[in-house]
């Protein structure tokens, strides 16, 4: 009997994520992207799942992503949309509209930080939001999606 393909979780990091490493690291740590995205791929792989991760500085290209994530029928997003989750209803209304199970991070904790960073839009999106864990909240976000999915551990 065939294995089904791996089901495929999109990992989307929005603007200035690509400088994680260098930028601020009294806030985000000194973990890079390439961090990161290992991180996400090892995490899903425990699933049994593939994490797709995609980074831009655009708000258009990452809605994008949002849309072939339902083209493709991805098990589910984890997104940091870096400061559009804080400006971007266009994010919110792509996420509405695909219904793929999201969870929102953020690497800081937003709350502790400046107020206007205190709301979300794209969190209004998500079934779960993680911050202030660093890097290892995407872990724990494939984890919870995991748990929502139904995704079981492979031995």
């Amino acid at each position: 009997m065939a294995e089904r393909p791996a089901e495929t979780i999109y990992v989307l990091n929005g603007p200035n994520l690509n400088l994680l490493g260098t930028r601020e690291p009294e806030t985000y740590g000194h973990a890079r992207l390439a961090d990161v995205e290992a991180l996400c791929a090892q995490t899903a792989a425990q699933f049994g799942m593939k994490a797709d991760c995609r980074q831009s500085n655009r708000e258009g290209e990452l809605i994008d992503f949002i849309h072939e994530a339902h083209a493709k029928k991805a098990a589910g997003i984890v997104i940091n949309a870096g400061g559009y989750s804080h400006t971007s209803i266009a994010l919110h209304d792509a996420l509405m509209a695909v219904k793929i199970p999201t969870v929102e991070v953020h690497i800081s904790n937003i709350y502790a930080r400046e107020s206007f960073r205190h709301h979300s839009f794209t969190a209004r999106a998500a079934f779960a939001t993680l911050c202030g864990f660093g890097i290892d909240g995407y872990r724990l976000a494939i984890n919870g999606l995991a748990a929502r999915i139904g995704a079981k551990p492979k031995a």
